[in-house]
């Protein structure tokens, strides 16, 4: 049990140190940086509905049963829904950036800065507890899991840490407040170990929750920005990115089988 928390607390630790990578922003070119998000998004959607459907979802049925974890699936969801939607309502990836530079265009107050750091902050203490579940259940899902939510907070931390230079603050401020915010992704890890040491029974609860949500991140907010992309040749490259994604979750699958 000490191993696998010292595994959870390592796993957080290091989707936390991904918030720094948002000094790209400054450093590479918008043509070069628009390349890279293309490239991630594609490969996150993969990730993450792979994590759900070959991952989290068989760990889910297995532990509870279809009946309760499709309950809990459709809670997961809908759940996502409302943070994505209502909280974290600034959120964005490919256009992330972009968006931050028209807000700031129509007198964006650091309000809104503020917001958008509110609501990532809840969203990484989700990630948090959800890489602890699956770590707690089986370390091939935390590994799957974790590596999803790599990819998901890749586009995300760079355009959250552009929405804070654009809103006025300095790079050192910016840096410190996004990393700040993805700390919390640790604060779930513990929570979650915690939580689920007193209550065990949950785990399988949550993971069928946690699987609802990856699923409408995958299918509601990663796929429809892969479809904006009009030019076939470029569709047909990030579908395959997106099927590389899958396979690679379902190799881990493979590799750490017992």
């Amino acid at each position: 049990m000490i191993l696998d928390n010292l595994t959870i607390i390592f796993a957080t630790v290091i989707v936390s140190l991904i918030s720094m990578l948002g000094l790209l922003v400054l450093f590479v070119r918008e043509k070069i940086m628009h390349k890279i998000l293309w490239v991630l998004i594609a490969f996150s959607a993969g990730t993450i509905l792979g994590t759900a459907y070959l991952e989290l979802l068989p760990e889910a049925l297995e532990l509870v049963g279809s009946s309760e974890a499709f309950i809990y699936i459709t809670i997961g969801f809908v759940s996502f829904f409302f943070l994505e939607r209502y909280i974290y309502w600034s959120h964005g990836h490919s256009h992330e950036i972009e968006d931050a530079k028209s807000a700031l265009d129509s007198r964006m107050t650091r309000n809104f800065a503020y917001l958008n750091v509110i609501g990532d902050g809840i969203h990484n203490f989700v990630d948090g507890m959800i890489i602890a579940t699956s770590f707690l259940i089986d370390f091939k899902v935390g590994l799957a899991a974790t590596i999803a939510v790599i990819f998901h907070e890749l586009p995300q931390e760079l355009g959250d840490y552009g929405i804070l230079i654009y809103s006025g603050f300095k790079r050192n401020q910016a840096l410190i407040i996004n990393f700040m915010a993805a700390l919390t992704v640790v604060l779930g890890g513990v929570f979650a170990i915690i939580f689920l040491e007193a209550v065990e029974a949950l785990s399988g609860l949550l993971l069928a929750f946690s699987a609802g949500g990856f699923i409408y991140l995958a299918a509601s907010e990663l796929i429809p920005e892969l479809q904006e992309e009009k030019r076939l040749s470029q569709s047909l490259i990030q579908f395959a990115i997106f099927i590389l994604g899958i396979i690679m979750i379902w190799s881990l699958g493979l590799f750490f089988y017992e």
